[in-house]
């Protein structure tokens, strides 16, 4: 915790330099989100940088400070959580850990206030305002639209969840000490002012949470203090840690991370049994028995040799691989990202407009929501895999799974049981694979134009598509 009036009140020319390598001044007004498509949305999320600029220098590389004094935009950010809506959102029905942690940096450890139960609001402001502590809301997309716009938009455009956190600290006050996290971050400061110091990292792309002590960190490569509307960025990895100022009453953030174990390493680890499971089928060399006592022996070099050689083999076989099996962590993905954000004026997930024929000419819908995976089962088999909002075919699904998104689940049977409600997909014969892409890739295609030998199977694929919503007829 930093002492009063030391370096977190630092203002003026002094916090210019300290500035200097990271901060990108607006030159005009920036406009707020673009929610047209997920690459729009990104650009105008990191506004005025451009994303090849971010992608090429920062991203994984090095933190990037976006300074916005437009109030539009300041106005736009304090829509997406304020301090004022827990007292709503705490008549809901919110828990202590589940939902809302109450915590405070104390001697470089954190330490969690939290009681048991359901979140009463009057003792939360009451810990708040007296012990000065932080409060922690895990997830606040399940409840403001603006930020499920803005998450479900950047899942779509990173191909990876995207969570968030709301922190919200008084003066003087620190909720969680020097640490470093496992995923790509993005810092929107809501309200208030919050002092931020960031360190080198000690694990490059972590792929773990830890606390640092400050005796081990040394000294802040960067330190700056944000501001309604500024934007922060920095890499896994990157030791951070936050105070909010004296004088400033309290800070309000929002963290959106993403790219949590979505690593080579991590597709490597989903990716090679598939793969090892397939080759072995065909390469009788990956069949032979190990040594005899392979399994108890110390020095194991020679074998090493072996199976170097039985790598390279893969890695030629990969080469010419088109389709890897279907990866977990690419299920993960479907199975648990938002869905789309409609608006409460449509219902586009019930079957409308006019059936499709042989003569029609269709398009897909939710393009960034559809996935087609080629499944390692017995029925040899390729599926269209869709979030469950938009595979069953009803709204309400989707508001479920906007309700639980990240949250995860403490009751295995109960978690394997919604699975089993919510995930399906479309099922075609393999043959049907070409035909599928077809539809995927094209802006519009007609039915009679689809890679499949007869009419009747064309029509067939167009209505099973259509009848999940995935198609419209234009």
């Amino acid at each position: 915790m930093p002492k009063k009036g030391g370096k977190h009140a630092v203002t003026g020319k002094e916090m210019q330099v300290q500035c200097k390598r990271l901060k990108v001044e607006t030159g005009c007004s920036p406009s707020v989100m673009n929610f047209e498509s997920p690459d729009s949305l990104f650009r105008s999320f990191i506004s005025p940088v451009e994303h090849e600029k971010f992608f090429r220098e920062y991203w994984e590389q090095k933190p990037l400070l976006v300074r916005r004094n437009d109030p539009l935009l300041a106005s736009y950010y304090q829509s997406l959580f304020q301090l004022s809506d827990l007292k709503e959102l705490c008549g809901q029905g919110l828990y202590y850990g589940r939902d809302i942690n109450i915590c405070r940096c104390v001697n470089g450890k954190k330490k969690v206030l939290n009681k048991e139960g359901k979140v009463n609001y009057m003792q939360l402001k009451k810990d708040f305002d007296q012990k000065k502590a932080t409060i922690q809301f895990h997830q606040p997309q399940r409840f403001k639209e603006e930020l499920w716009k803005i998450q479900e938009k950047l899942e779509c455009y990173f191909g990876s969840l995207v969570g968030s956190n709301v922190y919200i600290t008084p003066q003087e006050s620190q909720g969680l000490p020097p640490h470093y996290d496992d995923v790509e971050v993005f810092i929107l400061q809501l309200e208030g002012e919050k002092h931020w110091r960031l360190y080198k990292p000690t694990v490059p792309l972590a792929r773990e949470y830890n606390v640092e002590s400050e005796d081990r960190i040394g000294n802040p490569t960067h330190e700056f203090i944000l501001k309604p509307g500024d934007l922060l960025y920095f890499p896994r990895g990157t030791i951070h840690q936050a105070d909010t100022p004296l004088g400033i009453s309290y800070s309000t953030h929002v963290t959106i991370s993403t790219y949590q174990n979505n690593s080579w390493g991590d597709f490597l680890l989903d990716a090679i049994p598939g793969l090892v499971f397939d080759a072995a089928k065909e390469d009788v060399a990956l069949r032979t028995s190990i040594p005899r006592q392979l399994l108890m022996q110390v020095d194991i070099a020679e074998s090493t040799k072996n199976l170097s050689s039985l790598l390279r083999r893969l890695a030629d076989r990969l080469e010419n691989t088109k389709e890897l099996r279907s990866s977990d962590m690419k299920k993960d993905f479907i199975m648990n990202r938002l869905p789309p954000c409609f608006g409460c004026d449509s219902d586009p997930l019930t079957p409308g407009g006019k059936l499709p024929k042989i003569d029609s000419k269709i398009r897909l819908q939710f393009r960034d929501h559809a996935i087609i995976t080629v499944e390692p089962d017995q029925d040899n088999s390729v599926s269209k895999m869709k979030p469950p909002s938009i595979c069953l075919g009803w709204e309400y699904r989707g508001s479920a799974r906007r309700e639980s998104h990240m949250m995860g689940t403490d009751d295995d049977t109960a978690s394997e049981a919604g699975t089993s409600q919510q995930t399906h997909g479309l099922r075609f014969p393999l043959s049907h694979l070409d035909a599928l892409k077809q539809i995927w890739s094209c802006s519009t295609v007609n039915v009679k134009d689809l890679n499949l030998t007869s009419d009747e199977e064309k029509e067939n694929l167009a209505v099973s598509l259509w009848t999940e919503c995935l198609i419209e007829v234009i």
